[in-house]
Parts: C-alpha cells; sequence; structure tokens
C-alpha cells in the first residue's frame, strides 16, 4: 500500500490502518524507509501539535504499572474515548523481538477495536527505547484520542520517555524501598504526576504518598510552571482512577495554555534526533560536522520534516563532512 493512501486511511481515523503503518515503520528496506518518511512527514504536516493526548507511564518492576494501564483503559472506554498503546519490552537475545510481548495484564484490550496495544522491543537500545517506538506514536495519535507508552522498568531511560509524551506518570508502589534511589538519579525531576499504586494496602501507601510529596517540596520551582501531583489509586478496585485521569487531562489543558505543548514536542523531537546522531557518529562525527552548536542550529531551523527524515537528512551531511575530513 502506498504511503499516500496509507496517509489519509489514518488521518480518516481508520484504525484497520495502524498495522500496515506499523510494520512500514519497521521496514529496514531502502525503499520501504523512504515510503515511510514520506507517511511520517504528513503525519507530523497535519497533526502537528494536536492529536492524542500522549502520555508515558513508568516505574520500578512491580510496581503495577500494567495493571494500572488496564484500569486507565477501562475507565476511557466507559467514557468512549479510543485508546493505543505502545508496551516497550526487553530485547529477545534470540529473535531481537518484544521480549514479552502484549501484554497479558492488559484485559481491557481484549476484543474491544477502540483499543490498540502494540510491543515493541527496545532492540539495541540498552536502556532506552527503540527508534520506531517515536514514529509509532505519531502513528497512533493521528488514530487514536489518548496514546500512551508503558516501559517495562528495567533500567529504561524515564528522560527518553519524557521527550516523546506530554504527560509522564510515575507509578510507585508502597513501601517499595526505592523512593530515595529515585531522587538521587534525578527520576523525580520529571515526571508530572507521581501514582502511588495499591492503595488497598492502606497506611503503607499513605507513608509513600507522604514520601513523595516532602521530596518534590525539596526540589526547584519547575520551569512550565507546573506543580508535580501526587495522587493515590488503587488498579484492584478502581478507586482514584478516575482522578489520575483527571490530572492527565489538566495538565494537557495547562501545556496548551501556556503554549508549552508545541514547545514540548519540538524539544522531544530535537533531542530525539540528537541523539540518534551522537550515538551513531559519535563525538568526533558531531566535531567534524561543526561541534554540537552547529549540531542544534541545524535542527532548529529544520521545519516540515518528520524526525527521521531528519536524522536522514543531517547524517548525510555528516558523512560529507567525514569523507572530507578523510581526503
Amino acid at each position: 500500500m502506498a504511503s499516500t493512501e496509507l496517509a489519509e486511511r489514518l488521518l480518516a481515523r481508520d484504525r484497520a490502518a495502524v498495522p500496515d503503518a506499523l510494520n512500514l515503520i519497521d521496514d529496514r528496506r531502502p525503499a520501504r524507509r523512504d515510503e515511510s518518511f514520506a507517511l511520517l512527514d504528513r503525519l507530523q504536516r497535519e497533526v502537528g501539535d494536536g492529536g492524542a493526548l500522549r502520555v508515558g507511564v513508568t516505574g520500578a518492576p512491580g510496581s503495577g504499572k500494567s495493571t494500572l494501564l488496564d484500569a486507565l483503559v477501562r475507565a476511557l472506554r466507559r467514557r468512549e474515548r479510543s485508546v493505543g498503546i505502545i508496551a516497550v519490552d526487553p530485547s529477545s537475545p534470540k529473535s531481537g523481538g518484544a521480549l514479552l510481548g502484549d501484554r497479558v495484564r492488559l484485559r481491557s484490550a481484549a476484543g474491544d477495536p477502540g483499543v490498540f496495544v502494540r510491543s515493541m522491543a527496545a532492540r539495541d537500545r540498552l536502556g532506552g527505547l527503540a527508534d520506531a517506538t517515536f514514529a509509532g506514536v505519531e502513528v497512533l495519535c493521528a488514530v487514536f484520542d489518548w496514546v500512551f507508552v508503558e516501559t517495562v522498568g528495567v533500567g529504561q531511560s524515564e528522560s527518553e520517555v519524557a521527550g516523546l509524551v506530554d504527560t509522564l506518570a510515575f507509578v510507585a508502589q508502597p513501601a517499595a524501598g526505592d523512593l530515595l534511589q529515585f531522587m538521587k538519579a534525578g527520576i523525580v525531576e520529571l515526571p508530572h504526576l507521581f501514582v502511588v499504586n495499591k492503595t488497598d494496602l492502606g497506611p503503607a501507601a499513605e507513608r509513600t504518598a507522604a514520601e513523595l510529596q516532602a521530596g518534590l517540596r525539596l526540589g526547584e520551582a519547575p520551569e512550565d510552571g507546573w506543580a508535580p501531583v501526587v495522587l493515590r489509586a488503587s488498579a484492584r478496585d478502581g478507586g482514584g482512577v478516575d482522578a489520575v485521569l483527571e490530572a492527565m487531562e489538566a495538565h494537557r489543558r495547562h501545556l496548551e495554555a501556556t503554549g508549552g505543548l508545541k514547545e514540548r514536542r519540538r524539544r522531544g523531537r530535537i533531542a530525539f534526533v540528537r541523539e540518534a546522531l551522537v550515538r551513531r557518529y559519535g563525538s568526533y562525527g558531531i566535531q567534524r560536522f561543526g561541534g554540537r552548536e552547529k549540531l542544534d542550529e541545524r535542527l532548529g531551523a529544520a521545519e516540515g520534516s518528520s524526525a527521521f527524515r531528519l536524522v536522514r537528512d543531517v547524517a548525510r551531511e555528516i558523512e560529507t563532512a567525514l569523507a572530507e575530513a578523510c581526503a
């Protein structure tokens, strides 16, 4: 299927076109790459800074991310909102594919045409996101009302997820004892809301919420004017789930009112391209191109191209600079 027809179907919110689009952007054959670039460029131009509410869900293993996400999806479906989910999993050492596969705990997706789940492998991105995850979000955002990106929580970079979504939610498990480690790593500076899951555990959940609130008061005031909130929820009995959704919607409204949504997405695209180029060419390649400052100027001036096309175009410029250095 040509990218033009595929783009038309996606922009018409045809959910049946989503698997074809995701397969296209994951295809590594050169001819197909041009098709995927054309598709992503079209989606970026026409969806722009609108589209779905993009939410990242992260947290330590065992915190109940998938179970809470399932509860959030069920609540959204009761509101007649469609939902797309990308679950980023570790890679299989044999196949290179997603190790966990589609999440069995996401029961809300079973047989519901309003919910789409795709597992994506981290591949060679140790602790990070596969490149296809970024493109996959663009595809889902053209079709669904809400898009979630769930990380498996093992060594994945919260900063990468934060650059990909509008709202980052951190799921904390009561009495897990890992709050101090998160604070040391600077992770608590990134989320826009914290959800203490399993509040049916009682006092332990209350203590964890209090610790989070105390820790947040020690941090610097956020640049965008949004003060992170700490919420309590129980995926088991559904308590607090609606409040979590309302907080996510409130953050989206805040971004739109302050002009932060467009800037956040712009910075996310630039950060993705910059990291991809540094990973590919190293500090030497960036230096031959003219250094970080020139690279940032080049990326900041680019408009109308998808992040993936920008990676390809600037990569060619870097390779030309490297060839001239070796001549």
